[in-house]
């Protein structure tokens, strides 16, 4: 768990748990709407309680993957989910995804959730590398993946498709040791 103030408020990051299951489907409906950025956008979150209860529990029994909440007062603010590969053969490198309430963008928690993945990524002597994928036009997200020690690696074509028209994606990474 760690602690951090935005705006004079006490955020907490910490791991997510089962009982967060409802609280994050919510948070994840309303971060559809709030951005293009992401994989998915309104409507497009058809998952029960229980199964986000099944995957909450799946990413805390796993060495390699970790989820993690940002909240204020109890209520989620951000997330981010990060799961390593399947096989011996992968399990040493995963994708992380991140989001944040656009209410609070611009005030540090996604770096905040970023470096906690990076920490425990170093002391956890199975990760060797962070993946991601952002649009090229997410610049400000590029920016922060780049201060963070992030390279780029290449350009995936027609990654996205959104009212009928498609975005590129670049990918990311950051070597862990």
């Amino acid at each position: 768990m760690k602690e951090i103030s935005v705006n004079g408020k006490r955020v907490i990051i910490r791991k997510a748990n089962k009982s967060d299951a409802r609280a994050l489907i919510e948070y994840l409906n309303v971060i559809a709407g709030e951005s293009d950025f992401l994989t998915f956008g309104t409507g497009q979150i058809d998952i029960s309680t229980e199964q986000e209860e099944t995957f909450i529990e799946n990413s805390l029994r796993k060495e390699n993957a970790l989820f993690i909440v940002a909240e204020i007062n109890g209520k989620v603010v951000g997330n981010l989910n990060f799961s390593g590969g399947l096989t011996q053969r992968t399990a040493h490198i995963g994708e992380l995804g991140v989001s944040i309430l656009k209410e609070y963008w611009g005030n540090g928690i996604g770096r905040e959730l970023i470096e906690y993945l990076i920490s425990w990524s170093r002391n956890s002597k199975i990760i060797r590398k962070i993946n991601l994928r952002v649009r090229t036009d997410n610049k400000r997200a590029i920016n922060l993946y780049k201060k963070l020690g992030f390279s780029k690696e290449g350009i995936v074509k027609r990654d996205f498709l959104i009212n009928e028209k498609f975005y590129d994606s670049l990918t990311m990474g950051l070597l862990i040791d």
